[in-house]
């Protein structure tokens, strides 16, 4: 498996990368998940959530992706009646969150190693813990800050693009 494109979180007024993907754990729990299609191999999972932690607590405000069907995906697909943002109270587990430069690519799902880890301990989607885990120092200034995948292969998307020609 590609290294894979993180979700995103705010989190204390800064956009961060998150290695965690909580709507899987609905999914796995039995949540209605409509099949997402995926075109690239960094996506296995077809689809892109932006979370958002306020008052300690942490939401869901924004999905991208494509439905099999061609049509894109929002909050509201899953979660009808909710369009803006929606509790995440099915989510118990840890967030990762990677920060610093890059230690160890590690071309296979959220494998690769980062200077420091924060992790969010959260509870049926509130946040009981915090805790940062040092990883090591990387040499030298140049590095690649930041969560970032190395490389993936995108494929056509859908009927249509077979044998069309410009």
């Amino acid at each position: 498996m590609t290294a894979q494109i993180s979700e995103r979180l705010s989190y204390e007024g800064q956009q961060l990368a998150m290695c965690t993907n909580p709507l899987s754990l609905y999914f796995a729990m039995g949540g209605d998940g409509p099949n997402f299609e995926y075109n690239c191999t960094a996506l296995w999972r077809g689809y892109v959530g932006t979370w958002e932690i306020v008052d300690g607590r942490l939401y869901l405000v924004e999905l991208h992706g494509t439905l099999e069907g061609g049509e894109e995906a929002s909050v509201a697909t899953i979660f009808p009646g909710y369009p803006d943002r929606v509790f995440a109270h099915w989510y118990s587990g840890t967030i990762r969150i990677p920060q610093g430069k890059l230690l160890n690519y590690v071309h296979m799902g959220y494998g690769s190693t980062y200077e420091r880890d924060l992790f969010l301990e959260i509870e049926k989607g509130i946040i009981k813990k915090t805790h940062v885990r040092q990883n090591g120092h990387a040499e030298g200034d140049d590095g690649p800050e930041g969560y970032g995948i190395g490389g993936m292969t995108v494929f056509p998307r859908g009927k249509q693009d077979e044998g069309e020609t410009s």
